[in-house]
C-alpha cells in the first residue's frame, strides 16, 4: 500500500480508515486511502512488507498516526511573543500532577495541522523562523500546504522546502510571524530513549485538533519501509494509539522534547481495522541529520550498498539473494549465494545488521565487507554509491540495503 493521510470527506471518528499493507507508492495516491500493491509475505502469524535499501523485514505498516486517547479540559499554555525563539522545557517540578497533561500544555500550542489537496496530516514547529517538520508522505508531491496552529486559527500557506522520500521527512516553512509567540519543540537525542520511558503523542487523527496519547516506548531498533522503498533504522516502537491523520506528529519524552515523527502503525494479519498498539516513530537523531540538507531545499544524500539479502540458510549472516546490476556491491565483486558475515566493524548475524552498518556512512565512503564462498572467508572493499530515488524494480523483495 502506499503511505497515506486522513481524507478530507465527513469523518466517522469511531470508524477509522482501515490501515493495510505498504509498499512503494504511487506519484499520487488518492485521497482517503490507499491503493492496493503487492503481497508482503506472513511470518508467526503477522504480516512483514520487504524493505528495500538499507532493508529489513518489517510488520506489515500503515503510516498515519496519532490516536485519540486523553483529552486535556484545560487550555493549552500560550507564550509571550518575544519569548518563541526559547524551546519548550519541562523540569521535573513542573509536573506536580499529570504528566500527560503537563506535557501537553506545554507541547501542544507548537504542533500543527497540514492539509494538501488530498489528504492530511500533522507537524510540528522546531525553530522560531516558522520550520516545521513533517512527514514526506503527508505533504506528498505537494509544493504549497495549509498550516494551522489550532482548531480557532487561521490556516497559514506554509512551502515545502524539501523531502526526504528515504527517511519519511519534509521541512515545511511558514512566515515567521506566523508562528509568533509559539515556541518550538526541541529535538531530543533518540539514543536515549529506553524501554518503558513514558512517551507522549500530539496529533489531528481524524481532523480532531490538538488530540493526546500517551504510552510507554516500547521496543528500540526497528526497522520500517519508507515510501521510496528502502528501510528507516533506529525506528522507536510505542504503543501510544495512533490513527489516520496523525502523521508527522511528534513523539515526546516526559521533558516535552521530540524523540521520534510518529509515521506508521502495525496492523494484524488478515487485515484487521486499527491500530493494534504498535506504532513506529522515526527517531529524531535522524531527523537532526537530514534536516540542515531539507531546511536548505535539497534533498539529502545516502549511502548505497546494493544488495539484496535473506537470512543465511546455514549458520548466521545475511544471504546475497541478488547484488544489484553495475551497483557499488557488484562492482566490488560480490555475488548471490555470498554470506555476509561482517559490513566494516559490524558482525551481521541477520538481513537487518547489513542495513544498519551503513546507516551512519555517506555515498563515496569504502567499507569493507566479509563474506563465506563455498566454505572460505574474504574481504572485499565497497565503495559505496548514492542512493537511487526508488528501490530498483528487481529489489523488492526481501532484504536491500
Amino acid at each position: 500500500m502506499s503511505l497515506w493521510t486522513d481524507d478530507r470527506t465527513p469523518r466517522q471518528p469511531d470508524r477509522p480508515t482501515s490501515p493495510t499493507r505498504i509498499e512503494e507508492p504511487p506519484p499520487s495516491p488518492p485521497a482517503g486511502g490507499p491503493p492496493r500493491g503487492a503481497e508482503p509475505s506472513p511470518r508467526g502469524g503477522r504480516w512483514f512488507a520487504a524493505l528495500g535499501g538499507g532493508a529489513v523485514s518489517a510488520v506489515v505498516v500503515s503510516a498515519v498516526l496519532l490516536g485519540t486517547g486523553i483529552a486535556d479540559n484545560d487550555q493549552p499554555s500560550t507564550t509571550p511573543a518575544n519569548d518563541n525563539a526559547n524551546p519548550v522545557t519541562i523540569n521535573a517540578s513542573d509536573a506536580k500532577g499529570d504528566l500527560v497533561r503537563t506535557v501537553y500544555n506545554a507541547a501542544s500550542p507548537s504542533v500543527a495541522s497540514i492539509r494538501t489537496g488530498s489528504g492530511s496530516g500533522t507537524g510540528f514547529l522546531v525553530d522560531s523562523d516558522g520550520t516545521i517538520v513533517t512527514n514526506a508522505h503527508v505533504v506528498g508531491d505537494s509544493k504549497e500546504v495549509q498550516v494551522r496552529f489550532n482548531d480557532k486559527g487561521d490556516y497559514h500557506q506554509g512551502e515545502v522546502l524539501s523531502v526526504d522520500a528515504s527517511t519519511d521527512l519534509a521541512a515545511v516553512k511558514v512566515d515567521a510571524s506566523d508562528a509568533q509567540g509559539i515556541r518550538p519543540l526541541e529535538l531530543a537525542n533518540s539514543d536515549d530513549a529506553k524501554v518503558g520511558d513514558t512517551v507522549i503523542a500530539i496529533g489531528y487523527p481524524l481532523g480532531l485538533d490538538r488530540t493526546a496519547t500517551s504510552g510507554i516506548v516500547s521496543g528500540l531498533e526497528r526497522q520500517i519501509q519508507s515510501p521510496n522503498g528502502f528501510s528507516i533504522d533506529k525506528v522507536i516502537q510505542t504503543d501510544a494509539a495512533v490513527n489516520p491523520g496523525n502523521s508527522g506528529g511528534p513523539l515526546l519524552n516526559d521533558k516535552g522534547q521530540v524523540i521520534g515523527v510518529n509515521s506508521q502503525i502495525a496492523t494484524a494479519a488478515g487485515g484487521g481495522d486499527g491500530n493494534v498498539g504498535i506504532a513506529f516513530a522515526v527517531p529524531s537523531d535522524t531527523v537532526k541529520e537530514v534536516l540542515p540538507d531539507l531546511e536548505s531545499g535539497t534533498a539529502p544524500k545516502h549511502a548505497y550498498l546494493g544488495l539484496q539479502t535473506t537470512q543465511a540458510q546455514t549458520g548466521s549472516g545475511a544471504q546475497i539473494a541478488e547484488a544489484t546490476p553495475g551497483g557499488p556491491a557488484e562492482r566490488a565483486g560480490l555475488e548471490a549465494g555470498d554470506v555476509v558475515t561482517k559490513v566494516g566493524d559490524t558482525e551481521v548475524s541477520s538481513p537487518d545488521d547489513v542495513a544498519q552498518a551503513i546507516t551512519d556512512n555517506k555515498p563515496g565512503d569504502k567499507v569493507e565487507v566479509t563474506v563465506r564462498r563455498g566454505g572460505d572467508e574474504r574481504t572485499v572493499g565497497v565503495t559505496l554509491g548514492q542512493r537511487p530515488e526508488q528501490v530498483p524494480s528487481t529489489q523488492q523483495e526481501p532484504q536491500v540495503p
